[in-house]
């Protein structure tokens, strides 16, 4: 018997709802990494570059940077071929080329010498040399195969030199010179035979020449002369059998000549040959056959070698302008290349040793202006169709960046100042304005045909390599993720990106390509060398009401020199476009920035420049701001942490500055409260606070017990870390009986320390995060040999009296009451600690927009990668067997170690290389946060702690809804008929 229609209906709706739950499991698969997130890879500013650009194999330029990377780029492109990423505390120093087919770089001081494949980037050997002396070390390869088989690399360190074979890394001699404080300056190889020839200065004024034979290292000759006045150690080659040198005043030049055993010297003074000299001296590492190139803090000059008579001058350029070392481009001709900036554009000469009044190219090149200047110069030469020298250069500019200039135009650029983040914060992209046609969304009719025939053709598969490639733009064109206006999400925004060497610049979450940037000016080296550095990037306006339609503005804070006491320099940037609105320096130092939560009428953000003298500066300065700013200035506190004191202090503002002082933005401060820690006992680690922008939802917290704890909430609570003196070096510096840490809670308004707990045998680096009213810490346990995480909670017991439900319906108790600092809070304080497997390099929690949603925390891994860590793992509460009420609740048992699960890294199986950050951004889906992590590469992704329950996830089916609404239509249609018949049939009985 046929089952009744009802029946027929209910079963087939279960069965589709169950299909369209069943799309509803959040999970990553392989092919959805990349679709929210995004992985860029740089190197950083390059400090040393060499070509290998051979007929065979694939041209390449390998670069040093002063991120400590070491890379091979595609000449072509700028692509990355292979790159490794060593720790800071292994130092690279130099990097040259072996046989054409190795990679040599010397590290530690001289200390490590490794040689890398360059095709594929593997290291083949690493050599151990001993050092007894800190002095500069400096890496030779011998560019004959006389010597022997293989290329020998020469390491000379202190008064020490090393002949290491190219091909097995085996040391084959050493030599140690007698002479005490020698320091070894230069080494040359003679092109006639196997003699190398090594010049040292000992002391400051004292010249050995040392000429030793390659393939067994004994000494064949030795001079030494002194000289007069001194040297300041830069020396620089003139000749094969000539050295520059510079006296310590750096007023005269020294030119040396070796020959045989003999030493002799003229010493010519610099106001000798260039005229107008201003500032201080230095000599460029241009060695060329007889050209010098001296650097002044306004000029560079080239100067001629004229035997031993002196130099003479046959170029100046202005600065901006550098210069690159020579190439040899036939046995006896070298080429050089100037470049310089010529108003907007920048000059690429190119000179030859042979006919310096003739310039073998001479182009001028259009780059982007925000930039900088030039900083260096790699030159390079390849053979036209022609046979003749054809030259390009790779240009590092101020910004950090690099390009590849030939022909008069830039090949390709890359962005390596991202390498170098300093700063980060989140602006909203413009809102989408109504009425746009389709028009201007597809241009024209004809490219919206366009682009649908060729996703047709993608969709048959018909498409060519080319076609395919053009669907690919379209669609990142037209992707809903990279539209340049906000959604309703909150996913898209600005990235507002503060680096190193002062550029601000803006990516975009979709995609993170740049939007704007700007390189700006006052951050930019001056003319005599002074360099400035920024600090901070800070939100200065948001418009609402009354400035709706102006953009919103961000604030960048910097100094006009290195130092804390040079004077700060302020810009105010549009967010949308980049473009300065203003800009600012300051006649007082930066010591500390404090941004305030008060603002004026047109909506401009307070902020309070501490400088180094306490005085505290009011910005923006003006008298609406003024007014603001008195109204609550007897509520306004801020406290400092004085490493090199060991203190930390709190303090007030005071009425004016200075009674003979007439700025009324500028304030005293009066110092309410310290904590000076005993210098012999405890050393401060690390302080954190919590986040400004953090949203508490509750304050209440119930357990499993149905009793009700309130959170201590409060912006002014300080986490700080001490460590032991004995135990601030690298772990295993220190004894566990030695070691100790001590973690402190402090109020920063009284100075009053809420709670102090002490780690016996514990031992940093401490890293730790502030979030609502608990902080997690990282250190390492001596005595277990392990890492350790460990969690605070505060409770405020104050409020203990408020656990009436009724009291509160009815009105009778007021939990929105003010509370002040300076009633002395009844606290409460739950901790634990667990062992954690990784070493951590950075911590960050999630942040969402209404502070619902669970918390997880961000670890930064030693193996540069984010683990996403749920906070209940963290919970102070846990035990060993919860009972059935905490089991609810969401209480985890108790385990002496965090787990370390594989689905739980943000980064999936990327690496975000020398990770130094992560910043949590709140989305407007309560449910989603967004994170970037940034270190020499930069990393972007969405995460949902407590899974998206506010939104139909991205692998949501829409098609399967559609054919479930449609199926049950259909079904509702049959099941009508055939209920017609069924009663059309039930009458004729």
């Amino acid at each position: 018997m046929a089952p009744p229609p009802r029946r027929l209906l209910l079963a087939l709706f279960g069965f589709l709802t169950a299909a369209v739950l069943a799309t509803l499991v959040a999970a990553v698969y392989e092919d959805q990494v990349g679709l929210a997130d995004w992985h860029q890879k740089y190197i950083g500013k390059v400090k040393q570059a060499v070509y290998h650009s051979q007929k065979s194999g694939r041209r390449r330029v390998v670069v040093l940077t002063e991120e400590n990377v070491i890379a091979s780029l595609d000449l072509r492109s700028g692509d990355i071929f292979w790159r490794h990423v060593i720790e800071k505390n292994d130092p690279i120093d130099q990097l040259s080329l072996s046989l054409g087919k190795y990679v040599v770089t010397l590290s530690s001081g001289g200390s490590i010498l490794r040689a890398w494949n360059l095709p594929d980037g593997q290291m083949i050997w690493e050599t151990n040399i001993q050092t007894s002396t800190a002095s500069k070390s400096l890496l030779h390869v011998l560019s004959s195969n006389k010597v022997a088989k293989d290329n020998l690399v020469l390491v000379s360190t202190g008064r020490s030199i090393y002949a290491v074979s190219s091909i097995d890394g085996v040391i084959s001699w050493r030599k140690d010179f007698t002479l005490d404080d020698l320091e070894i300056k230069q080494v040359i190889q003679s092109p006639e035979n196997d003699i190398v020839s090594v010049v040292g200065v000992a002391g400051s004024s004292k010249l050995a020449l040392y000429q030793l034979n390659a393939k067994s290292g004994e000494i064949v000759k030795d001079a030494q002369e002194s000289l007069p006045g001194g040297l300041c150690g830069e020396t620089v080659l003139g000749s094969h059998d000539v050295l520059i040198a510079l006296d310590q005043t750096r007023s005269a030049i020294f030119v040396i000549e070796f020959k045989g055993l003999s030493l002799s010297y003229n010493k010519v003074r610099v106001s000798n040959f260039v005229q107008d000299l201003s500032g201080t001296v230095k000599l460029l590492p241009l060695m060329s056959n007889g050209i010098i190139a001296l650097q002044s803090s306004c000029t560079v000059y080239l100067l001629k070698l004229k035997g031993m008579d002196g130099l003479e001058v046959i170029h100046s350029f202005d600065r901006p302008a550098a210069v690159s070392d020579a190439l040899a481009i036939t046995e006896k001709d070298e080429a050089f290349a100037v470049v310089q900036h010529v108003g907007s554009q920048i000059e690429f000469i190119v000179k030859v040793t042979s006919d310096l009044s003739n310039e073998v190219i001479r182009e001028k090149v259009d780059i982007d202006q925000h930039r900088g200047s030039v900083q260096k110069v790699f030159l390079n030469n390849y053979v036209r169709t022609d046979k003749s020298h054809g030259f390009r250069a790779l240009i590092v500019m101020e910004d950090h960046s690099i390009l590849l200039v030939q022909q008069g135009a830039v090949v390709w650029s890359r962005e390596d100042g991202l390498a170098s983040i300093v700063d980060v914060m989140a602006s909203e992209l413009p809102v989408e304005k109504e009425g746009v046609s389709v028009a201007n969304v597809e241009h024209n009719l004809f490219e919206w045909l366009k682009g649908h025939m060729l996703k047709l053709k993608g969709t048959l598969m018909l498409a060519s390599a080319d076609e395919l490639a053009a669907i690919q733009s379209l669609r990142l064109r037209s992707s809903e993720k990279n539209k340049m206006t906000r959604d309703h999400n909150g996913f898209r925004k600005l990235l507002i990106i503060l680096t190193k060497a002062g550029k601000v610049m803006a990516l975009h979450t979709g995609d993170g390509r740049i939007i704007w940037s700007n390189f700006l000016p006052f951050l930019r080296a001056s003319k005599s060398g002074e360099i400035s550095s920024a600090l901070r990037i800070y939100q200065w306006q948001v418009p609402h009401h009354r400035v709706m339609r102006e953009n919103p503005s961000i604030l960048v804070v910097g100094r006009s020199g290195g130092d804390s006491v040079s004077p700060g320099v302020l810009s105010i940037l549009d967010s949308y476009s980049g473009e300065e609105l203003n800009s600012q320096r300051f006649d007082h130092s930066v010591a500390q920035i404090i941004p305030l939560i008060l603002k004026d009428s047109s909506e401009q953000r307070l902020h309070l420049i501490v400088d180094s003298n306490s005085l505290a500066h009011l910005y923006p300065r003006s008298p609406d701001a003024l007014k603001s700013f008195i109204h609550e200035r007897s509520n306004l506190y801020f406290y400092s942490v004085d490493i090199q004191e060991n203190a930390i202090r709190g303090y007030s503002l005071q009425k004016s500055c200075d009674l003979n002082l007439e700025d009324e933005y500028c304030f005293s401060t009066k110092e309410l409260w310290s904590i000076v820690f005993p210098s012999d006992a405890e050393r401060i680690a690390i302080s954190e606070t919590r986040k400004l922008n953090e949203v508490v939802h509750t304050q209440a917290k119930i357990s499993a017990d149905q009793d009700v704890m309130y959170k201590y909430v409060s912006k002014n609570l300080v986490f700080v870390a001490t460590v032991s003196p004995k135990a601030a070096g690298e772990i295993g510096s220190a004894a566990p009986e030695e070691a100790s840490l001590v973690a402190y809670l402090i109020d920063a308004v009284t100075g009053r320390i809420l709670h102090r707990v002490t780690h016996h045998g514990a031992q940093g680096p401490v890293h730790a995060v502030v979030s609502e009213n608990w902080v997690v810490y990282h250190y390492f346990n001596l005595r277990a040999h392990r890492f350790e995480i460990a969690v605070i909670e505060i409770y405020d017991q104050s409020r203990a009296d408020n656990k009436d439900v009724m009291k509160l319906i009815l009105g009778k108790h007021n939990l929105s009451a003010p509370i002040t600092s300076y009633s002395r809070p009844d606290v409460t304080v739950k901790s634990q600690s667990y062992f954690f497997t990784h070493s951590v390099k950075a911590m960050a929690v999630t942040q969402t927009a209404k502070g619902i949603t669970s918390k997880q925390l961000l670890i930064g891994t030693i193996g540069d990668q984010v683990l996403a860590l749920d906070k209940r793992f963290l919970d102070p509460r846990r035990s060993l067997n919860p009972t059935q009420q905490e089991k609810e609740e969401g209480i985890i048992p108790l385990t002496d170690s965090l787990p370390i699960i594989p689905q739980s890294y943000v980064t999936h199986s990327l690496q975000v290389e020398a990770l130094r950050g992560i910043v949590a951004i709140p989305a407007k889906l309560e449910s989603t946060t967004l994170v970037f992590t940034y270190g020499v590469d930069l990393f972007y992704t969405r995460l949902a702690p407590s899974r998206t329950y506010d939104s139909l996830t991205d692998e949501f089916s829409y098609a399967l809804l559609l054919i479930t609404i449609a199926a049950l239509v259909a079904a509702l249609v049959v099941t009508w008929v055939w209920s017609e018949k069924k009663e059309l049939r039930d009458k004729w009985r």
